[in-house]
């Protein structure tokens, strides 16, 4: 039997006015929680905005500074020929300022040291050949004559006496590749390799007073073996589609955002 069905009008009246109170501090709690949800979600929402735009705003300027590195080494490779940098610069080298320089050894190679290298180039896989040549200064450059084939590495293991005559080397500055490449590191005991390592080949080599880049010689025009020339002076540069992408994702979920925010709530008929 249902409580309210014996009470008075008063006493009805009263129960009822209880219970609507009761359903509407439920209905305000609940739109409470649900505006306070919303307003995080906003808020999250800009700030992945924020952070896309950023994204975008960092890849243009990688774009900038990517463009700027490209002229400086094309400016590099078509230079003239300078002295390869000696002891007293060895120092202050870096990457950024010296490498692809154009530079120029005169002095001698040694022979017996030769270090080949596992390469792949547009002539396809084999070794680069990698030489030590002493320059007339009276310090040691690996100089990095070319590409063989595989079939000639036997051969140029075995090359020594022929290469001690003065010799004079055109090329392009190259900083070492420590460790290994291919997802192979280095063995010198077996004597395997598959990066340019300086200090790893000078040290397996017994060779002093080593220069920390080496040198990429240039084309010689001859047919024979070594091949120099092969260096490959690109740069990816897709900071643009990197950046573009950003944009469009922040846009996108601007665009989400602004989907979320009520207008202005609309009246119920009368009933």
């Amino acid at each position: 039997m249902n409580p309210i069905s014996g009470a008075s009008g008063a006493e009805r009246a009263k129960v009822e006015a209880k219970d609507m109170t009761s359903r509407a501090g439920i209905g305000s709690h609940a739109a409470s929680k649900g505006s306070a949800s919303r307003l995080l979600l906003a808020l999250l929402g800009l700030l992945g905005v924020l952070v896309f735009l950023g994204l975008g705003i960092w890849q243009l300027e990688r774009r900038v500074w990517k463009l700027d590195l490209i002229a400086r080494v094309d400016q590099r490779i078509h230079a003239p020929a300078g002295d390869a940098p000696g002891p007293q610069d060895w120092n202050g080298l870096s990457a950024p300022e010296y490498e692809y320089r154009h530079v120029r050894l005169a002095g001698h190679f040694l022979g017996g040291a030769n270090t080949l290298v596992q390469a792949v180039t547009e002539l396809g896989s084999g070794y680069w050949v990698l030489t030590p040549m002493r320059d007339d200064r009276g310090f040691t450059v690996l100089v990095n004559r070319g590409l063989i084939p595989q079939e000639r590495k036997a051969e140029f293991e075995r090359e020594n006496a022929a290469l001690t005559s003065p010799a004079t080397v055109d090329g392009l500055l190259r900083t070492s590749e420590p460790g290994g490449g291919f997802l192979r590191s280095n063995d010198p005991a077996v004597d395997r390799w598959y990066s340019r390592d300086i200090d790893a080949i000078a040290k397996a080599r017994g060779l002093t007073d080593v220069a920390p880049y080496f040198v990429d010689a240039e084309a010689s025009g001859a047919a024979g073996w070594p091949r120099g020339g092969l260096t490959v002076v690109t740069f990816r540069n897709s900071h643009l589609i990197y950046a573009l992408t950003w944009f469009a994702l922040a846009g996108m979920l601007a665009v989400a955002l602004a989907r979320q925010v009520p207008g202005r709530p609309q009246r119920e008929a009368p009933r």
